[in-house]
């Protein structure tokens, strides 16, 4: 008996030939705060450049400080990698003047792809004077940039109902952005209903899910606090007992995320987008069992 054969093809056929042929995928990363997280950023832009990933998006600071960091880090990943490299861009605690400077230094040295957001804030009371469709329709004004934006399918964390979400969505698309990106979810059901209210409504554009592999789930409940995302039953259980077992935590997560894009890709997802956290381990790692 050739056991190692056996083996072998039991991983082949979990690979899922129809995935390996149809899927792509993209990466997030975050602009690094000093020279041992830079150091670990690029090492996983390397890594994961090898995937030949549809894009690379970097997310974008409030301050002026992160924002310039934004842009070095966009401009330096797409001159090193040659992989089309799209910049965060928020509209809170800014102005239509500076939006549109900022848009045109973009456009001026090569960046043409924008995540277009309204941006988060920690004052309850803040009055927002500019929102993600205001910015989508600015962008537009200057130049024909590719625009990506956000989507939510268990709600954004201030929305009131579903069906506000759709509405708002659907002006941006409508304004010219050429597809959503969803948070981050955990219950698939979730996103196939979010995506057929989506095709009812006329939002013909593709809602890429945004995928999170579980590293650390104490930090998971953390961001699912912050946004609105419910994390299911099983999750608390299968992770119980595992707060100093990080190994074990990567191992779990991994399984999890393959497990989403076997499922999504057999309800037609062809893209995925990856919120990496500057990590490359788990996500080379599930990107190449599923023959990415």
């Amino acid at each position: 008996m050739n056991i190692p054969s056996v083996y072998h093809k039991d991983i082949i056929n979990q690979k899922l030939e129809n995935i390996r042929n149809s899927v792509e995928c993209s990466f997030e990363f975050f602009p690094p705060k000093n020279s041992s997280l830079e150091k670990n950023l690029w090492c996983s832009v390397k890594r994961l450049s090898a995937l030949k990933p549809k894009f690379f998006s970097v997310t974008y600071g409030a301050n002026a400080g992160e924002r310039e960091k934004t842009y070095n880090v966009v401009k330096k990943i797409q001159e090193k990698t040659g992989i089309v490299t799209a910049a965060h861009l928020t509209c809170i605690d800014s102005t239509p003047d500076k939006l549109e400077k900022i848009a045109k230094n973009y456009w001026n040295n090569g960046i043409k792809s924008i995540v277009a957001l309204r941006g988060d804030t920690s004052e309850k009371n803040y009055k927002h004077t500019m929102y993600a469709l205001d910015l989508v329709i600015l962008l537009k004004k200057i130049a024909d940039f590719d625009i990506s934006v956000a989507a939510y399918p268990e709600l954004h964390p201030e929305s009131k109902n579903s069906k506000l979400d759709i509405i708002n969505l659907k002006e941006k698309i409508d304004a010219g952005a050429s597809r959503a990106i969803t948070q981050f979810f955990f219950n698939i059901d979730s996103y196939l209903r979010f995506r057929e209210n989506c095709i009812k409504n006329k939002i013909n554009v593709e809602i890429i899910p945004g995928i999170l592999p579980v590293c650390n789930f104490k930090q998971l409940q953390r961001f699912s606090n912050m946004t609105n995302v419910q994390i299911p039953k099983w999750m608390f259980e299968i992770f119980n007992g595992l707060d100093n077992d990080i190994v074990t935590q990567k191992i779990i997560g991994s399984s999890i995320a393959i497990d989403m894009v076997k499922k999504l890709s057999s309800e037609g997802v062809k893209n995925f987008h990856f919120y990496t956290l500057n990590e490359s381990d788990i996500t080379y790692s599930i990107c190449h069992i599923l023959g990415l």
